[in-house]
C-alpha cells in the first residue's frame, strides 16, 4: 500500500512546494521535509525513509555532496535529484553517483507522483495491471490445448509465451500468479509429450518435420557461406531457451539478432543431439556411415563426442557448404580453455567456418546433482537461469562477442539440448549392460511404467541404431527420471529436483538457433 511509503523532501525553498506535499499526502504518501543537507543527513540517520527527493542547489552542502553522505548511510535508498540546471555535466555526475531519478524544475505534482510510483510501487502496479491480461492469456492457452490441433510451430510459439510470462511474473514477484503459471506449464508439457509420441515417428519419415538437429548447419549456416560470408558457430551445450532469453539483452547492443528455432532429436542427450548437429545426420546414419566415430557403449557415452570436428568436416565435404580445409573446430571446458582460445582467434580470420563448443552448462547441470552448494545456488529453474546469466557475464564469452563484432564473421549460436528439472521417479528394470542415463535408457528387454516413458522397440523408426538383436530404448517424458528397484528410495531422494536431459519436454526439445550480425 502507498500509505506505507515515507518520502523525505529536501529543498531550501520547501514552503513554496507545500501544494506538492499536500498532493502526495492525498495520494497516501507520508511526506517529511528538510531545508538543507545537514538536516537531511541527520534525519536519514534517525529515520527509515523509502525515497528522498533532493534539491541540487542549496546553501551549505549542495545536492551532490548531500547525496554522497546519504549513500554512505543507506547505499540502496532511492534518491531523486530535483534541479534547475539542465547541464549535461551535472546529469552525468548525478548518474555516476547512482541517482535513481532526475527532474528539472519547475516540477508538476504529477511528475513527482509518477516517479514515486515508478520507484516504490512499480511491482504492485504491474501485478495489478498484468493480472487480467494473464487470466485472458491463460484462458487462450487452455482453449488452444483443448482444441488439440497444434503443429510444431504452434508449440514453439506457445513455449515462448510461457517463458515470457514466467520471466515477467518473476520480475514482479507475483507469487500467486507464478504458481498458477507453473501449473499451466506442467499441463502444457504433459500434452506436448503426447504430441511428440504421435508426431516424432512421422518426422523421422520426413512427414512435415520441423527443423531438427541434423538440419542446423545446412539451414542456418550454409546460406551465409554461400554468400561468401564467414561463419562462427558457437554451441553452448545444454542451453535452454529461457536461459538464452535471460542473456539476450547482454548481447543485443552490439548485434542485430535473428531468432530461429528447432527441435532436438531424441534422446535429447549430447552423444545423439550434438553429433547429429555436427554430422548433419541422424544417429542411425552416423553409426552406419561413420562406424569409427560411433560406438554405443553404455558407460562410455562421453567418448562419442570426441569426433565432432571430424564429423563437421565430413558434413562440409558431403554437402559442399564449406571448404573442409578452411573449417576449424574447438572445444572449451574451463575458463583457462576459453582464455587460451582467445589467443588462437586471430589465426581463425582466414577460415570459412569456425565451430566452438562451450561445455560449461552441461558440466554445471551434472555437477548440480552431486553438489549441495550448487543446489543451494540454483534451487529451481529461476535460480538455474540466474546462475547461467552470472556465469555468462563472468565468462570469456562477452569479450569473444566483442571481438567477433569487428571480425566480419556472421555468428550462429545454438544449443544441442536443454535440461528438465525432474521431480517424479519411475522404476525401470534392465540388465547390467543397460545405459546409465536417468532420462533415457537403451538395452535389452527394458521395462517401466509406459505412462511416463516412450518405449521404443523398433529403433529404426526413431532413426536410432538397431545394432543388436532386441535392442530397445526408453525415453522419459514430463519431469520423470528412471530409478532401478535396487536402493530405489535412496536414488529417488538423491536425484529428486535435479536437472537432467535425454527425455521429452519443451525445455529439452525446443531450442534457439540465433544468428548475430554486427551493428557496425
Amino acid at each position: 500500500m502507498s500509505d506505507a511509503y515515507h518520502v523525505l523532501w529536501v529543498d531550501d525553498e520547501i514552503e513554496m512546494l507545500r501544494s506538492h506535499h499536500i498532493f502526495l499526502e492525498r495520494k497516501g504518501y507520508r511526506v517529511s521535509t528538510a531545508t538543507n543537507g545537514d538536516d537531511a543527513i541527520a534525519l536519514v540517520k534517525a529515520n527509515p525513509y523509502d525515497l528522498i527527493l533532493l534539491d541540487e542547489m542549496m546553501p551549505g552542502k549542495d545536492g551532490l555532496t548531500t547525496l554522497n553522505e546519504i549513500k554512505k548511510i543507506h547505499r540502496y535508498l532511492p534518491v531523486v535529484m530535483v534541479t534547475k540546471s539542465e547541464t549535461e555535466d551535472l546529469m552525468e555526475q548525478a548518474i555516476g553517483k547512482q541517482i535513481d531519478g532526475y527532474l528539472i524544475k519547475p516540477v508538476h505534482p504529477i511528475q513527482i507522483l509518477s516517479i514515486c510510483k515508478q520507484l516504490l510501487e512499480c511491482s504492485n502496479i504491474r501485478e495489478k495491471q498484468l493480472s487480467p491480461e494473464y487470466v485472458r492469456q491463460f484462458n487462450e492457452i487452455s482453449e488452444q490445448l483443448t482444441a488439440g490441433d497444434m503443429d510444431h510451430s504452434d508449440w514453439i510459439e506457445l513455449f515462448q509465451r510461457l517463458i515470457r510470462w514466467e520471466l515477467e511474473l518473476e520480475a514482479i514477484s507475483a507469487k500467486g500468479l507464478l504458481e498458477t503459471h507453473l501449473d499451466l506449464k506442467r499441463e502444457c508439457n504433459q500434452i506436448f509429450c503426447t504430441y511428440i509420441r504421435k508426431k516424432y515417428p512421422l518426422w523421422m519419415r520426413g512427414i512435415h518435420p520441423p527443423m531438427l538437429s541434423p538440419d542446423i548447419f545446412q539451414r542456418i549456416a550454409r546460406p551465409h557461406l554461400e554468400r561468401n560470408k564467414k561463419v562462427f558457430f558457437i554451441l553452448i551445450d545444454c542451453m535452454r531457451l529461457d536461459q538464452w532469453m535471460g542473456i539476450e539483452s547482454l548481447i543485443a547492443q552490439n548485434f542485430h539478432i535473428q531468432k530461429d528455432f528447432y527441435y532436438s532429436i531424441l534422446p535429447t542427450a549430447t552423444p545423439y543431439s550434438r553429433n547429429a548437429i555436427f554430422s548433419g545426420l541422424f544417429p542411425d546414419q552416423i553409426a552406419r556411415h561413420h562406424k569409427k566415430y560411433w560406438k554405443e557403449r553404455p558407460f562410455e557415452e562421453a567418448s562419442r563426442n570426441r569426433f565432432e570436428g571430424k564429423l563437421l568436416k565430413a558434413q562440409a565435404i558431403r554437402l559442399g557448404f564449406a571448404d573442409p580445409n578452411k573449417t576449424r573446430y574447438f572445444k572449451v571446458n574451463t575458463r583457462e580453455d576459453s582464455l587460451n582460445f582467445h589467443k588462437k582467434l586471430d589465426a581463425c580470420q582466414n577460415q570459412q567456418l569456425v565451430a566452438l563448443v562451450v561445455n560449461f552448462l552441461d558440466i554445471l547441470t551434472h555437477g548440480r546433482s552431486e553438489s549441495p552448494i550448487l543446489r543451494d545456488l540454483a534451487p529451481n529453474e529461476s535460480g538455474f537461469r540466474d546462475l547461467m546469466k552470472s556465469w555468462f557475464q563472468r565468462s570469456a564469452l562477452p569479450e569473444l562477442f566483442q571481438r567477433l563484432a569487428k571480425s566480419g564473421f556472421v555468428i550462429v549460436i545454438a544449443s544441442d539440448h536443454g535440461a528438465m528439472m525432474c521431480n517424479r521417479s519411475t522404476k525401470v528394470v534392465g540388465d547390467r549392460e543397460t545405459s546409465s542415463n536417468l532420462r533415457y535408457k537403451y538395452g535389452v528387454n527394458l521395462q517401466c511404467d509406459e505412462k511416463w516413458a516412450i518405449r521404443i522397440t523398433r529403433p529404426e523408426m526413431y532413426r536410432l541404431p538397431a545394432d543388436y538383436l532386441n535392442k530397445n530404448y526408453l525415453i522419459a517424458t514430463n519431469d520423470c527420471y528412471f530409478v532401478y528397484p535396487t536402493n530405489f528410495h535412496r536414488y529417488q531422494r538423491h536425484y529428486a529436483g535435479s536437472f537432467q536431459h535425454g527425455g521429452v519436454s519443451m525445455e529439452e526439445m525446443i531450442l534457439p538457433a540465433i544468428t548475430l550480425t554486427s551493428r557496425s
